[in-house]
């Protein structure tokens, strides 16, 4: 047998020794399948033991570690510019985290710490949730009130240049960064979207992003509209105090609530159960799989409905993934919302960051969401019960018509003079709103339907009583 000679210094190998180690005992620890498993009779302080030994097929591969400590061994010898060996093993760590998924990664400090800032709520950059698609860096939602947004950026833009410098090419990790920035400090983005021919190029001033969670206002008379930006530590008590807020507005309980998850990219999974809970008169809110039993967890609603069953609309389009899908497919599979709007983005999997020490990380993929009647939300997103696409509708100004009030010496009406406005004024900048969003205006609508046929069904089974 041929053998190699490792010109690698005594302190790297020491780490690919304790890392051959770790994960040998890891593939020890973890072999679990009987079938897979070879008892041999031993001798331990003088009595005769059984000892499992995993599956020799299970084990590391030797040769390819080999291979790795050649390669390493090669680009420390011959690469054209001097290189380390921290970058080459934390370059190997992005690699191996990088090629399973979009969304597992190496955290060096810097990448740790923001991570942590936008958990909490403030942070500085353009306020855009990210992914990666065919080495471009794909915008799953601008986040609302932040220069992104006010810029003009959409969920679904395609960003293949930052300033001059072309995306094709680099990592997630390395696009974030050139985001990044001082505020007060201007990036060109250059983007692709859906239905343009060319390129456009949007320049966005960084600063300071601070997001609030939950937003509130009346819509119309008895019916509130609350919208979810992103799900922080806080948002289910957020969200619960909103609720307050409106009622107490309103002077008594809502007619109907509009929940909008628009481009929400989700974020923390306990907020989203909390908030999930509030409006769950108990049962299942989401559970998740994965290989090792620490994935595996099931959430639960408590009893009691702080609505009470009031009808609730939840809006949902191609930028609401992650934790505003969890909240979306409970609703929907415990039938206490109707669901409006466009198929969710369709991130189904759990990230774990595991800290390595105080300042290093690894965020990986370690299981999947399942609604409460089983439904994976991975690469499937949720549908809506009502399919309703943004449109822009122009209201026409038709010629007035004649009635029966109009005609000289029609009888007069009983409640000709006494009929009065039940709808209420409105703000002109939520009529505005309404007016202009056509999926809001369908949501309201639709609350306003079943809030009548719920008065009508009462009042029905009140004059049938005996």
């Amino acid at each position: 047998m041929k053998r190699v000679r490792s010109t690698l210094p005594p302190r790297v190998l020491r780490k690919l020794t304790l890392a051959t180690c770790f994960m040998t005992a890891s593939s020890l620890a973890f072999a679990q399948d009987p079938q897979s498993e070879e008892l041999l009779e031993g001798i331990q302080d003088g009595e005769k033991v059984e000892i499992t030994l995993p599956d020799p097929e299970k084990q590391l591969p030797l040769d390819d570690l080999r291979k790795f400590t050649e390669v390493f061994s090669r680009i420390k010898d011959a690469y054209v510019e001097e290189v380390s060996d921290q970058q080459l093993l934390e370059s190997a760590i992005k690699g191996m985290l990088s090629d399973l998924d979009p969304h597992s990664t190496y955290l060096a400090p810097k990448d740790y710490e923001e991570l942590e800032e936008s958990t909490s709520g403030e942070f500085g950059g353009l306020g855009i949730e990210v992914g990666m698609e065919n080495g471009f860096v794909k915008v799953i939602a601008p986040i609302d009130d932040t220069p992104a947004q006010k810029a003009g950026v959409q969920a679904g833009d395609l960003i293949i240049k930052l300033d001059e410098k072309p995306v094709k090419g680099m990592s997630l990790e390395e696009a974030v960064q050139l985001m990044r920035g001082k505020p007060g400090t201007v990036l060109t983005l250059t983007i692709m979207r859906e239905g343009e021919s060319a390129p456009i190029e949007i320049d966005v001033t960084r600063d300071i992003i601070k997001v609030t969670s939950v937003k509130s206002r009346m819509l119309d008379n008895g019916y509130g509209y609350l919208r979810i930006t992103q799900f922080q530590a806080d948002t289910g008590g957020q969200f619960r105090d909103a609720l307050k807020r409106l009622e107490s507005e309103h002077g008594a309980d809502l007619d109907g609530l509009v929940i909008d998850l628009r481009n929400n990219p989700g974020g923390v999974l306990q907020a989203a159960v909390e908030t999930a809970d509030a409006l769950l008169d108990g049962g299942l809110i989401v559970y998740t799989e994965g290989r090792i039993q620490s994935s595996r967890l099931r959430f639960s609603a408590k009893s009691g409905d702080v609505m009470a069953g009031t009808p609730i609309v939840v809006l949902i389009n191609g930028g609401s993934a992650s934790a505003s899908e969890i909240l979306a497919g409970a609703l929907q599979d415990h039938e206490r919302a109707v669901i409006m709007g466009t198929q969710s983005f369709g991130k189904g999997s759990v990230q774990t960051v595991i800290p390595l020490d105080e300042t290093h990380a690894i965020k990986m993929t370690t299981a999947r969401y399942y609604t409460p009647d089983g439904r994976s939300i991975q690469a499937t997103g949720i549908k809506p019960d009502i399919v309703v696409r943004p449109a822009e509708l122009t209201e026409l100004d038709g010629q007035p018509f004649f009635t029966e009030a109009d005609l000289s010496g029609h009888l007069e009406g009983q409640n000709e003079d006494k009929e009065q406005d039940r709808s209420g004024e409105q703000p002109s900048d939520t009529v505005s709103m309404v007016e202009r969003d056509y999926q809001l205006r369908s949501a309201l609508n639709l609350l306003k339907g079943m809030n009548i046929l719920n008065r009508r069904g009462k009042t029905s089974g009140e004059g049938n009583a005996e």
